[in-house]
């Protein structure tokens, strides 16, 4: 009965499922995931509006000011004020008049405006690269989170028979029943785990779909195995990817660009504005004069004297173009940084998995079939038996963490760099 139940023992470790879907619901797909949430999130919608927000003033910035019409009676007489034929120099006018900046201002009004709405639409995709990086990073919690379970479910199958083996050993006099408390200890320990693993995969279930703006209890499905792609290019290229690429970046230089043009709008506000007007004015005949019309024609302009606020206008511009320089070199430094270390950890990462995948878990498996063996003929306890199992479960889990932490890692970098990397 023990050899039969030791070799029942043996096919379950060999042919228990490497995954266990949590739901009969078809496999999740990243790339609608990832489309559904940038098409859906609020706060994605909210920048776009946005951005179409400051283009609209972009446009207002560089329109001239509405004409000014005039209607006036000039030189009524107060004691006949509708009487226009008693004096000559009554007159009833009317006028047009423009308000006109300096040539050039204008332009760069709306250049201004022009690289305010440029550097929000790069905020825009800054937000839509961050949204990008939160579901890849929530998915692959969620991919271990379920290989976590079903190693997990898998495991309390084999303590179940493991209790059962020992229960018969036990009774035939060949155990002990200690054996029999520490297997059903462990398989408690399992179900424990099994029950924070359900939780957190709701936790993760509620944090994806609020970034794809559905409802929390929509549930999601099982999540495939990732293909791990490796390929990466060297940090240098990847910084210089990142140049090219990264909306941070990008929105950055935008602003200096921005306040280049405003240090240039500010020293032409040391040129007057214009204001060009024309006055038509009508007569009547009156004191013997034949009332002959009359017109007006004239330009007003300011008088620039006020240095200190140009000066100081054009001060603020310089050190916004300093500071927002400043910004960029130490943008750029963190982003380098940040590639490095990624590099690093996906590094490490990748060996790991390759040492997992090709030689601890395979020797694991060795060792647990040849406790199982020295089990079955008194040559090892149970409790070898039981920590072989245990260390093997152990060690799958952390290949299936090293598999999600990999593509975090990756999710991370592409965030870094500003785009998927091929």
């Amino acid at each position: 009965m023990t050899a039969r139940i030791v070799t029942i023992l043996f096919l379950v470790l060999l042919t228990a499922p490497a995954f266990a879907a949590p739901e009969a619901l078809p496999p999740e797909s990243l790339p609608k995931l990832l489309d559904a949430a940038v098409s859906n999130n609020p706060d994605i919608k909210s920048a776009a509006i946005h951005v179409g927000t400051l283009k609209s003033r972009a446009r207002q910035a560089g329109s001239l000011d509405d004409p000014m019409l005039m209607l006036k009676i000039q030189n009524g007489l107060i004691n006949d004020p509708l009487n226009f034929s008693k004096d000559a120099m009554t007159q009833k006018v009317i006028g047009i008049s423009q308000q006109l900046p300096f040539f050039g201002k204008r332009a760069l009004r709306e250049e201004v405006a022009n690289k305010e709405a440029e550097a929000f639409h790069y905020t825009h995709e800054e937000k839509t690269l961050e949204l990008i990086r939160q579901v890849k990073e929530v998915y692959y919690q969620l991919y271990f989170t379920d290989r976590s379970l079903a190693i997990v479910q898998k495991n309390i199958g084999v303590l179940d028979t493991f209790i059962t083996l020992a229960e018969t050993k036990y009774s035939v006099g060949q155990g002990a029943q200690q054996d029999v408390y520490k297997a059903q200890l462990e398989r408690s320990k399992m179900l424990d785990m099994q029950i924070s693993l359900e939780q957190q995969r709701k936790s993760l279930e509620i944090a994806l779909n609020s970034l794809l703006y559905r409802p929390a209890t929509q549930p999601v499905g099982p999540i495939p195995e990732p293909v791990l792609k490796d390929n990466l290019p060297p940090a240098k290229t990847l910084a210089e990817l990142a140049e090219q690429n990264r909306p941070a970046l990008k929105n950055l230089k935008t602003m200096i660009e921005r306040w280049e043009s405003s240090y240039k709008l500010a020293k032409m506000e040391n040129y007057p504005d214009f204001n060009v007007s024309f006055e038509y004015m009508q007569r009547d005949r009156a004191m013997g004069s034949n009332g002959d019309d009359m017109y007006s024609l004239g330009v007003t302009f300011n008088l620039p004297v006020r240095k200190e606020r140009r000066q100081a206008l054009q001060a603020e511009s310089t050190s916004e173009v300093n500071m927002t320089t400043e910004d960029l070199n130490a943008a750029r430094n963190t982003i380098s940084s940040g590639i490095a270390d990624l590099l690093v950890q996906m590094e490490r990462r990748k060996k790991l998995i390759e040492l997992y995948k090709t030689g601890i878990i395979p020797q694991a498996e060795q060792s647990l079939e040849s406790a199982t063996i020295g089990y079955r003929v008194n040559k090892v306890d149970f409790l070898t038996l039981l920590d072989s199992r245990v260390t093997l479960f152990n060690y799958e889990r952390e290949y299936y963490d090293s598999v999600a932490d990999y593509q975090v890692k990756r999710a991370q970098l592409e965030a870094l760099v500003g785009k998927e990397l091929e």
